[in-house]
């Protein structure tokens, strides 16, 4: 499993959760995902989904997401798919660090084609374009959670 983290020193996990919580946002964060189709309602409660696309235009492939399990204000587990590579399964957690937030994201192939090859050659893209997504991720919760809920 590819593990990642950074540490948001100022931002508040709250912050990190509103970015989080706004299943409309995911594609700002989510390295891969390039636009958001349609949001459950209930998002982001164990069982509903994110109807994303990956890729870049015209070559785009619709894929949803799904939460498997739900800590609000602290974790997020999620079972990915992302074709034609598969699906995955993603954990972010959220820890508090004094006055900020150290974010955790914990992913790796579970199915398809990715879950074939080597754990130690699929970690290294995966923890690359995690490396991204927490800098994206932070970009967006730096900017408070007022301008999130927006």
């Amino acid at each position: 499993m590819a593990i990642n983290a950074r540490t948001l020193p100022s931002t508040p996990p709250s912050d990190v959760w509103a970015v989080i919580e706004n299943g409309w946002l995911y594609p700002l964060w989510v390295v891969g995902a390039s636009r958001m189709r349609e949001v459950d309602e209930s998002w982001p409660a164990v069982g509903a989904k994110l109807h994303h696309s990956v890729g870049s235009w015209p070559l785009l492939l619709d894929d949803e997401t799904e939460v498997i399990d739900v800590t609000p204000g602290l974790s997020l587990t999620l079972r990915a798919r992302a074709r034609p590579t598969g699906v995955a399964e993603v954990t972010i957690r959220l820890e508090p660090v004094d006055a900020g937030t150290r974010v955790v994201i914990e992913e790796d192939a579970v199915a398809g084609p990715a879950h074939l090859v080597p754990k130690v050659a699929r970690d290294i893209p995966l923890r690359w374009r995690n490396i991204e997504t927490l800098r994206r991720l932070a970009y967006v919760a730096e900017r408070g959670a007022d301008a999130v809920r927006r």
